[in-house]
């Protein structure tokens, strides 16, 4: 009986449901590919450049979600939009473990990038509004708490899944089904408790967004932000291949990159609440640029932990302060700044895995992409604080 009160309070079935959907969209949807990507790469015989061509092709389609989700015409439409998203990311893991050849798997991943970036918005448009008319600034981080923790649960699967000798069928194959299936499992549980949206405040037509020097230095500073997050994001388990084949360290690789990505909001609370919203944005960036270079610079295995600690902490931080702050500075078009700074973020993803894999496979080690990434963050960081967007006040 208290179970049955406790879900049926608005603001925490919001904060649930929009935690699973992240963690299928995102955790799943989106970044099961790095830890799936050492299998597929020895088994399908890839090398960076191909991965790299794989993985840009999900980010285009996460631009291209993006964009098309910007316009007016999903006006009422969300909660079935978001959940129609997640059932064609639960098929699209799917159709990755029976396809074989780069561009297969490339169309598949760009249709997965447009389905991930479709459940985010959407999901997080119904999401914080209800934590915003409740006034529960928890919703909001139980909400983006979802992505490292499908993050986590993949890692812990892909692991699970190596102790076990599938003579029938490559393994990695396994990982993609066993992907599938625990996203359909998620989806029931978004589909069971998402709250439908207010219908009268749904229908509203946005406004054009006016922009101003702060919200265009915000935006720039977020596309740059995806290229520079996206080449450890893609490429940390491989990395941490190289300097070992060890199942079991591929999995803490990835498994504290989710722990800490989980808790990131949590962890970085205190910052925001003492130096503003825009303050602890700047230096969560600052932050993820020493994990970038850690990934490469440190000694094994010390680079692929500590890299991927440093990763988790941030990037789900910046990506949650960077749209609230572009909500601020366009309070009056929030789905569609939501939309256009994701379309940025996306922009961003396309350049970076596609630049990391031919420098990888020219070079023959991660060692130089990751550094370049390094430096487009600290390039954001710059552009941040020299752009007015530490003048944005909290709210």
């Amino acid at each position: 009986m208290t179970q049955r009160i406790f879900l049926s309070r608005e603001p925490v079935r919001a904060a649930i449901a929009g935690a699973v959907s992240m963690a299928v969209a995102m955790g799943l949807g989106r970044f099961f590919y790095t830890p799936a990507l050492p299998g597929m790469m020895s088994g399908l015989g890839l090398d960076a450049a191909d991965a790299g061509i794989i993985a840009a092709a999900n980010f285009a389609g996460y631009l291209a979600g993006a964009v098309l989700a910007a316009y007016g015409w999903a006006a009422g439409h969300e909660r079935r939009l978001a959940i129609g998203a997640l059932l064609a990311s639960v098929l699209l893991l799917l159709a990755m473990g029976l396809l074989s050849g780069v561009a297969g798997l490339s169309v598949v991943r760009f249709f997965a990038g447009l389905a991930s970036a479709f459940a985010m918005i959407f999901t997080t448009g119904i999401v914080l509004s209800i934590g915003l008319r409740h006034g529960d600034p928890g919703v909001q981080r139980v909400h983006f708490s979802g992505v490292g923790i499908g993050m986590a649960v993949s890692a812990l699967l892909v692991y699970l899944l190596s102790l076990v000798d599938f003579a029938a069928i490559a393994a990695w194959r396994v990982d993609w089904l066993a992907g599938a299936l625990l996203g359909a499992i998620g989806l029931a549980v978004v589909v069971w408790l998402l709250p439908r949206p207010e219908g009268h405040a749904s229908s509203l037509r946005e406004p054009p967004i006016a922009w101003t020097r702060p919200l265009a230095a915000l935006t720039l500073s977020y596309g740059l932000f995806g290229i520079g997050y996206v080449v450890t994001a893609t490429f940390i388990v491989a990395i941490a291949r190289e300097g070992a084949e060890s199942p079991l360290l591929e999995c803490l690789t990835w498994l504290l990159t989710g722990i800490a990505a989980a808790i990131s909001l949590v962890a970085w609370k205190p910052a925001e609440r003492r130096y503003g919203t825009a303050a602890a944005y700047l230096a969560a960036i600052l932050v993820e640029t020493v994990g970038v270079a850690a990934t490469v610079l440190l000694p094994f295995p010390w680079s692929a932990l500590v890299g991927g600690v440093l990763l988790g902490i941030t990037f789900i931080v910046i990506t949650a302060y960077g749209l609230q702050l572009g909500r601020m500075l366009a309070s009056e078009s929030p789905r569609r700044v939501l939309a256009l700074m994701t379309a940025a973020f996306g922009g961003g993803q396309i350049i970076g895995p596609l630049g990391a894999g031919i420098l990888a496979a020219r070079t023959g080690s991660y060692v130089l992409p990751s550094l370049a990434a390094a430096g487009i963050l600290l390039l954001a960081a710059s552009i941040t604080a020299l752009g007015g967007a530490l003048s944005i006040k909290s709210r």
